[in-house]
């Protein structure tokens, strides 16, 4: 049920129709032709060599050269520019072993593996929790993301968003489930790191040790390079560490993993400001030949309000944070009024509430349903004492003394949508209204402050204060110099993060060995397929995705203590087998039409392969009508339909989910398996001419016949008289 077109796989079907059409009538060009097919085949099914390409266009410039009528020489043309102006999309295939679009289902990833903006296996590493492997979970996740804990505990899963069991009830709960393998194995002193390879000689210095730098660093080092990690900070982990507060980020967690990546031999410089305690041309005479800025976004957006410069209460949130993450500990006043609706500001309100602050409200000028913050997060707010006001426009920040008093307000209402699609909010005549508060944090916005990096005047900077790069490669406009992370994107998230580390690492690795970069982004690469969660479809369809253990909330209000608690062995083995495999099943729908056309059985109750519209699931309704005939199992053209006779039986599973088991019937005269006491009967009801011979007895088809054929033999010949 896959939408999108490859031009793999679009060049395979043009060529199909071709040999199917007999356009090409002469013979040694339509072999050519039917040579050129096999080819495209292999690449577009991942069996695929190096000289599989090379190949393809000799054939193809025969065709245009030698070609005897027009319709071989436009099949030449055709093969040739695609291949001119796809080349990138055949080199991947082949090169990977996946085809981004979908198209070509056997080497399609998985939609939660397709959103992940790290490209993480995430079928796999969930099949390993499954199977109480979590060791080699947590080393799948480090093939992409060496931060498998903090993601567990921050992540913003896109990849829930997307997932297919989703359709059926609730996403399964990746996130959780990465969290909970990393800090097992980390209990178990199982969370190792891959051997590093020897130091090849090259050096490269990233600024900034936040998720894009360490990330970028953890995978350079994989690649055999020295790296040298500078940072402002007195800490490593950038927005990890003084953005994210520690009731949902424990400090603890962010140092291990951070160790983990010197313990490769990454370098990291602490209190190191670029353009001040070192410079890009003393970097250079120590001998690095790349460089990458990821610096994030420290600052924040001015309120731009009557007062705002006038007080010292009146804060930014990102401030704020950084300074309770380096160990402030005192409220910023007993009334707080936090300006925004998104996680900082959220951070930020429940930060208060555990310094002790005695009132804190949320200010924000459109309704809960557009708060850009995650929904949990909203809600264990409220949960701590948290007051929203929504609807509501700040307009000047009162004071006295040199101290805040006030925040004057009016009320709002929704009115069209602006650029971002999301409906204007319009004050309202007359609504003025003061909230009584003695500190203002502001959180609208973060800022990229790019102090320091003026030494690298050969760097573009976009109209929101960013960072211009190729997004495929990471590469700013000055030579050997690369950018990820916030400075790139503006505010984002880790795992965004993470993924252009990961992207940046690649093309440095590139420009440093003079290879050519590529001219798209990288795609997910499907590595393994592991073996089958058995579960039966009962189980299956029980299962529910496990409530997140938090703290109790009178606890929350006063310690920094980590809210959500993990998932236990057991609900995260469960939940594991919640999982429908995607990066097997490419929903392609075919095993349902089988069944219900071809065979007329219609046992296959599966509405989450229907993208179109939401219709029911329940694997529990194939035991009702299925007769094991195989049929869905030997069309399947990915092998996630299976059957198999095991112990006697008959089994029909998809993708492990075991939909049916019948006894298994046998010939009374030769002992052949002749199948489930269903399939038998239903076959018998389409052999009319071997009823009467076999009425009563179990026999296969060759005895049936045998026996039909002795029932007619013992009619007599009618004698003949001698004369």
């Amino acid at each position: 049920m896959m939408h999108s077109t490859c031009p793999v796989n679009e060049s395979r079907r043009h060529f199909q129709a071709l040999l199917a059409a007999e356009t090409i009538t002469t013979p040694r060009f339509r072999h050519l032709a039917e040579e050129i097919f096999l080819l495209l085949e292999d690449i577009a099914w991942g069996r695929a060599g190096q000289d599989h390409l090379p190949a393809l266009k000799a054939l193809g410039e025969t065709l245009v050269t030698h070609g005897p009528d027009a319709n071989t020489v436009e099949a030449g043309r055709f093969l040739l520019d695609t291949l001119n102006e796809y080349q990138e999309v055949f080199v991947s295939h082949m090169e990977t072993h996946n085809c981004a679009t979908g198209d070509c289902f056997k080497l399609a990833p998985s939609p939660c593996q397709m959103a992940c903006p790290a490209g993480l296996d995430i079928p796999s590493y969930v099949t390993l929790i499954g199977m109480g492997r979590e060791a080699e979970a947590v080393s799948i996740i480090r093939e992409d993301n060496p931060f498998p804990w903090v993601c567990g505990l921050v992540c913003t899963h896109p990849c829930e968003y997307v997932c297919v069991r989703g359709r059926m009830d609730k996403p399964i709960a990746i996130k959780d489930l990465k969290g909970y393998a990393a800090e097992r194995a980390m209990s178990r002193m199982e969370y190792v790191n891959p051997s590093p390879p020897p130091l090849n000689g090259r050096k490269v210095c990233i600024v900034g040790a936040g998720p894009a730098g360490l990330t970028a660093a953890y995978f350079l080092r994989l690649k055999g390079y020295q790296v040298t990690v500078i940072e402002a900070l007195p800490v490593a982990g950038g927005m990890m560490m003084v953005g994210i507060p520690r009731y949902r980020l424990p400090r603890e967690v962010i140092d291990r993993e951070v160790a983990m990546i010197q313990d490769l031999g990454v370098e990291i410089r602490l209190n190191t400001r670029l353009g001040q305690d070192v410079t890009i041309d003393q970097l250079r005479r120590e001998g690095y030949e790349a460089f990458l800025i990821a610096i994030g976004a420290h600052s924040s957006y001015k309120l731009m309000i009557p007062g705002e410069e006038d007080y010292p209460q009146v804060i930014s949130a990102v401030e704020f944070l950084r300074q309770v993450a380096l160990g402030e500990r005192r409220a910023p006043g007993k009334r707080v009024a936090v300006i925004g609706g998104g996680n900082v500001a959220i951070d930020a309100a429940r930060t208060c509430i555990r310094l002790g602050c005695e009132s804190v409200i949320m200010v924000y000028r459109r309704t809960r349903s557009e708060m850009p913050a995650h929904e949990v997060e909203v809600r264990q707010a409220e949960e701590e004492g948290v007051e929203f006001q929504f609807l509501t426009v700040p307009v000047e920040i009162k004071g006295s003394d040199g101290k805040v008093t006030a925040l004057r307000c009016l009320r709002a209402q929704l009115g069209e949508p602006d650029a971002s699609g999301r409906r204007r909010p319009v004050t309202v005549e007359g609504s003025d209204h003061e909230l009584a508060v003695d500190c203002v944090i502001a959180a609208i916005g973060q800022a990229i402050n790019p102090e320091g990096l003026d030494c690298l005047d050969g760097l573009t900077w976009s109209k929101r204060g960013t960072l211009k790069t190729n997004t495929a490669t990471m590469e700013t406009t000055q030579e050997g110099v690369f950018a990820a992370g916030d400075v790139v994107s503006g505010p984002a998230t880790v795992i965004e993060a993470i993924g252009m580390g990961k992207v940046a690492a690649d093309a440095i690795d590139r420009y440093l060995q003079g290879l050519p970069q590529p001219k798209m982004p990288p795609v997910p690469v499907r590595r393994r397929r592991l073996p089958f969660l058995k579960v039966p479809a009962s189980k299956k369809m029980r299962l529910e995705r496990p409530r997140m253990a938090e703290l109790n909330v009178d606890r929350r209000r006063i310690t920094f203590q980590q809210v959500e608690l993990g998932l236990s062995e057991q609900e995260a083995r469960e939940e594991a087998l919640r999982c429908l495999r995607c990066d097997v099943c490419r929903r392609c729908g075919l095993c349902v039409e089988i069944c219900r056309d071809k065979m007329k059985i219609n046992a296959l109750q599966f509405g989450y392969l229907n993208l179109e519209q939401r219709a029911e699931t329940d694997f529990r309704v194939t035991a009702e009508k299925c007769i094991a005939c195989g049929a869905c199992a030997t069309n399947c053209p990915n092998a996630a339909m299976q059957i198999e006779d095991v112990d006697g039986s008959r089994v029909l599973s998809i993708c492990g989910t075991v939909l049916n088991q019948l006894k298994l019937e046998y010939c009374e005269e030769c002992g052949k398996v002749l199948g489930p006491e269903r399939y038998h009967d239903f076959i018998m009801k389409r052999m009319n001419h071997l009823a009467s011979a076999i009425r009563g007895h179990r026999l296969c088809l060759e005895c049936a016949r045998k026996k039909a054929a002795d029932a007619h033999a013992d009619v007599t010949r009618p004698a003949v008289q001698k004369t």
